[in-house]
């Protein structure tokens, strides 16, 4: 394949292709097609029957993309004008009809959106003969069964309604939940949702709950979060109500990612192309630490639990000077990284959720989940702390380990390889020193910030 962008690069760039393609498959035949520098996905949702009947039930954009693969559905399409819009949907009917279809089905087109949705700049991709994940955004704005739908279809009985008895309601947005880190490449995350809670501001459609486990050996999608009103602004904001409130521990997710993109002001606009997610880069994949208002108020839920094992640590916080008033810079410890804030009696924006298994105060900022405990010394999750402790950096299963207790390593060494989704991850040592402690066994499950070895200089 070739890029031009210029007539005098054609002759040039047809003969490289030429070439590699003889070389490659005996065959110089080239196709040429039309690139598309701001594509967005825009796709028909098709239904027909046995007795000859074909309706659409209008597009769906999903140009929310990460290496093709969508993020984020809505429907209608944003900036789709009526006339568009039929002629769009009359070719998807036109599609479906000639081969006879019946069934559920979603016929794709890309669009050049540079300058807007026409009908004369959109072009037909491909057909999809199933019912597809984002199908539930179309369910919300005709509502419309299309499970159902597909049931009366394959029993013989003729679709339930005729294409003018079908109609656009408000707008739908549907984003993917996936266990998956974004900060860390969208690595993907494995193991016991020991918590899972839904704020019920959206839809769910989800097949786990609370005590599943997330195994390496599906796909990694935990949930489908659906949200409906009478415009897109607000359906926006009813789904960042959503993820504002969802609380996922201890497997990684990717619902900060969303809530970021959910905010960017060019998905808000509906400036959208497929491009967008790649554009922004590591500004969607960071979740910010939250504030120290959330912190202090994290703190003072931990200092007024008596039964909690952190209760007497985090009231001894507090700093302390001879002949000077006590200081309020406190400390805890978040994802088991050590935060040091001063005492902030300002609003908190987070929504909480105690843990009661450990004592420990489950704060959900902007979308992420973070597990907030008083401070500890182990080190942080991010697979090697600055004192040498070696954590998980994700829920998995132990792979192999390369060293044993007691053995001198130098900085960069591989100690031990963990697995999750299929993906291999080498922790290393974070600088020259001896092996002290070594917990982690060939073969075993370890849950995220697992301390797995400990590094000492010498």
């Amino acid at each position: 394949m070739r890029r031009v962008d210029a007539a005098a690069d054609f002759a040039d760039a047809l003969a490289s292709c030429q070439r590699e393609a003889a070389s490659s498959f005996g065959n110089t035949q080239v196709l040429i097609e039309k690139y598309i520098l701001a594509p967005r996905h825009i796709e028909v949702q098709v239904f027909g029957d046995s007795h000859g009947n074909i309706v659409h039930l209008f597009e769906r954009d999903c140009s929310m993309q990460r290496r093709h693969q969508k993020v984020i559905e809505e429907a209608p399409a944003p900036g789709m004008d009526n006339a568009t819009r039929f002629a769009v949907c009359d070719a998807a009917v036109k599609a479906a009809r000639a081969v006879n279809y019946v069934g559920a089905g979603t016929i794709e087109f890309i669009a050049d959106a540079s300058q807007g949705l026409h009908a004369d700049r959109i072009w037909f991709m491909e057909m999809n003969t199933r019912l597809q994940v984002e199908h539930p955004v179309t369910e919300a704005i005709t509502g419309v069964d299309l499970v159902e739908w597909q049931l009366r279809v394959a029993s013989g009985e003729p679709l339930p309604l005729r294409q003018e008895e079908l109609a656009i309601n408000g707008h739908a947005i549907e984003a993917r939940l996936y266990a998956e880190d974004p900060a860390k490449g969208f690595l993907p995350s494995t193991g016991k949702l020991e918590v899972l809670d839904f704020h019920g501001d959206a839809r769910v459609d989800t097949g786990v709950e609370a005590g599943s486990t997330i195994s390496p050996f599906y796909d990694p999608m935990i949930a489908k979060l659906i949200s409906h009103d009478d415009t897109r602004e607000h359906a926006i904001a009813r789904l960042r109500t959503e993820l504002n409130y969802l609380t996922v521990w201890p497997v990684r997710t990717n619902a900060g990612f969303l809530h970021r993109l959910l905010d960017d002001m060019d998905f808000r606009a509906a400036q959208l192309d497929t491009g967008l997610i790649e554009r922004r880069g590591e500004a969607l994949l960071i979740d910010p630490l939250p504030g120290a208002a959330d912190l202090t108020r994290a703190l003072s839920w931990l200092d007024s639990d008596p039964s909690s094992d952190t209760y007497l640590i985090a009231r001894g916080l507090e700093g302390f000077r001879l002949n000077r008033t006590a200081e309020t810079r406190r400390a805890v410890s978040v994802n088991g990284a050590r935060v040091a804030f001063d005492i902030d009696g300002g609003e908190s924006f987070a929504h909480f959720h105690l843990h009661p298994n450990d004592g420990a105060a489950l704060l959900v900022f902007e979308g992420a989940t973070f597990r907030v405990t008083a401070d500890r010394t182990e080190g942080g999750a991010g697979g090697a702390a600055g004192d040498g402790a070696i954590l998980a950096p994700m829920p998995g299963r132990i792979v192999s380990v390369e060293v044993t207790e007691g053995q001198t390593v130098t900085a960069g060494q591989k100690l031990l390889v963990l697995e999750a989704m299929k993906m291999e991850q080498a922790l290393l040592a974070p600088f020259d020193g001896v092996v002290e402690t070594l917990s982690a066994t060939p073969g075993a499950q370890v849950q995220v910030d697992a301390l797995l070895a400990k590094v000492v200089k010498v």
